[in-house]
C-alpha cells in the first residue's frame, strides 16, 4: 500500500472520529439549540420562509477547522441541520488548496443536496467545480466565501458580516481609544477577497485620520501564523521602532502567536486588535487581560451558522435568498465581563426565530 493512501486512510479515519464525537454532541444539543437563551436584543433577521425540508444531505467543506471561526461557524451550522433533520458530513482541508480541491471534487461525486464552502471562495482555482456544482443542481452556500455577504454568481448566499463595517469598527475603535500619533501595522492574508477587502477599507479610515500612519501591511498566510509571526515581530521593531503603537489582522489566530515575541522585545506598549471572527483563544486572553489584544470585532458565529442552514433551507424549497445580513460585535474585556461566559449573540433570539420559521406551531383542533 503506497503512503499517499495510507495517509488518505488515516485521515479519513481522523474525520470518522471527529465526526462521531460531533454527531453525539449534537444529538444531545438538539434539545437545547431549540430553547434558546433569554434574549435582551431584537431580532432583525428574517420571520418568515419555508417550513423545513426534511431528509437533506449536506457536505461542510472547512478551509481549515484550525480556524476558529470556521470550526464554530459549522458546530452551529450542525445544530441548526439536527434541527431539520439533515445528514451532515464534515472535511477539513488543512488549509491546503489541493487538499480542499480533492475534497471539492469527492463532494460533488457524492452527488449531496447541498455543499458549504467554509471560508474559501470559487475562485480560478475552484471554478471548474462550480460549474459542475451549477450544472448537477448542488446548491453552494458559503461562509466568508467571497468579500460580500449575499448572492453571488456561484453561491445562493454568502454569510459574513459587511467588510467595510467590520474594518471601520475596528480603526475606529483604535483611533477612539488612543492619544497622540499612531502608527498602524496591519497583517492580512491576501488568499482570501474578505481579508483584502477589510485590509483596503481599515487602510482607507487610517488615510483619513491626520495623526494616523499604515507603516507597513504584511501578507502572511493564517495558516502559517506560528512560523512567520515570531520572525516578522522583531522584524518590525527593528524597522519601525517605536512609532509602531498598534497592530490589526484580519484574523485572532495572529495573536495566538504574538504575545511572546513583543515580550521578547520588550514592547508591552503595542495593542493589537483583531477584524477577525472572535475566536475562543483570543476571547479568553481579551477577558482575562494576559495578552497585548485588547478588542475583537467578532462575527455573531451561532447566528451565521443558523443562517446558512436557513439560506439552504430557502434554496430547497425553490424560494429566495433571505437577503439577512447579520451584524459584527465589538469585543473589549468590559462586554465579555457583563456576559459572564455567554456566546457573545447569546443575547440574540436566532434560534427561536429560525426554528419558528421551520417548525411552525399548528393550531389545536
Amino acid at each position: 500500500m503506497c503512503s499517499s493512501t495510507r495517509n488518505r486512510q488515516r485521515r479519513n479515519a481522523a474525520y470518522g472520529a471527529f465526526l462521531a464525537l460531533v454527531i453525539g454532541f449534537l444529538s444531545i444539543s438538539c434539545c437545547i439549540a431549540q430553547s434558546p437563551p433569554t434574549s435582551s436584543v431584537a431580532w432583525d433577521g428574517p420571520t418568515s420562509g419555508p417550513t423545513k425540508q426534511s431528509g437533506k444531505k449536506i457536505i461542510f467543506i472547512a478551509q481549515d477547522l484550525r480556524n476558529g471561526g470556521i470550526s464554530a461557524a459549522f458546530r452551529n451550522f450542525g445544530l441548526a441541520a439536527s434541527v431539520l433533520g439533515w445528514q451532515v458530513r464534515l472535511t477539513d482541508g488543512i488549509g491546503d488548496r489541493k487538499t480542499i480541491h480533492t475534497q471539492f471534487e469527492e463532494a460533488l461525486r457524492a452527488h449531496p443536496d447541498g455543499i458549504v464552502l467554509g471560508g474559501f471562495q470559487i475562485d480560478p482555482d475552484f471554478e471548474d467545480l462550480g460549474a459542475i456544482a451549477k450544472q448537477s443542481k448542488i446548491i453552494l452556500v458559503g461562509w466568508h466565501a467571497a468579500s460580500d455577504p449575499g448572492p453571488t454568481p456561484d453561491l445562493f448566499a454568502n454569510i459574513a458580516t459587511p467588510s467595510l463595517e467590520v474594518a471601520k469598527m475596528v480603526a475606529n475603535y483604535v483611533i477612539q481609544n488612543s492619544k497622540g500619533n499612531v502608527g498602524v501595522v496591519l497583517i492580512n492574508d491576501s488568499r482570501f477577497s474578505v481579508a483584502n477587502a477589510k485590509t483596503r477599507y481599515m487602510q482607507d479610515v487610517f488615510d483619513k485620520c491626520k495623526r494616523c500612519r499604515v507603516l507597513s501591511v504584511e501578507d502572511i498566510p493564517i495558516s502559517d501564523a506560528s512560523n512567520q509571526i515570531p520572525i516578522t515581530v522583531p522584524r518590525l521593531n527593528q524597522t519601525y521602532g517605536k512609532t509602531w503603537t498598534h497592530t490589526l489582522a484580519i484574523n485572532d489566530v495572529y495573536f495566538d502567536e504574538m504575545n511572546f515575541p513583543l515580550t521578547a522585545i520588550d514592547r508591552a506598549d503595542i495593542q493589537n486588535v483583531s477584524a477577525g471572527d472572535g475566536s475562543n483563544k483570543a476571547l479568553s486572553r481579551i477577558k482575562s487581560g494576559k495578552s497585548q489584544q485588547v478588542a475583537t470585532v467578532a462575527e455573531p458565529l451561532g447566528v451565521q451558522g443558523w443562517q446558512l442552514a436557513d439560506e439552504l433551507n430557502r434554496a430547497f424549497a425553490g424560494q429566495a435568498p433571505s437577503g439577512y445580513v447579520s451584524k459584527p460585535i465589538l469585543v473589549t474585556t468590559q462586554l465579555l465581563k457583563q456576559l459572564n461566559g455567554a456566546d457573545i449573540d447569546s443575547n440574540i433570539p436566532y434560534q427561536g426565530a429560525y426554528t419558528a420559521i421551520w417548525k411552525p406551531k399548528t393550531s389545536a383542533k
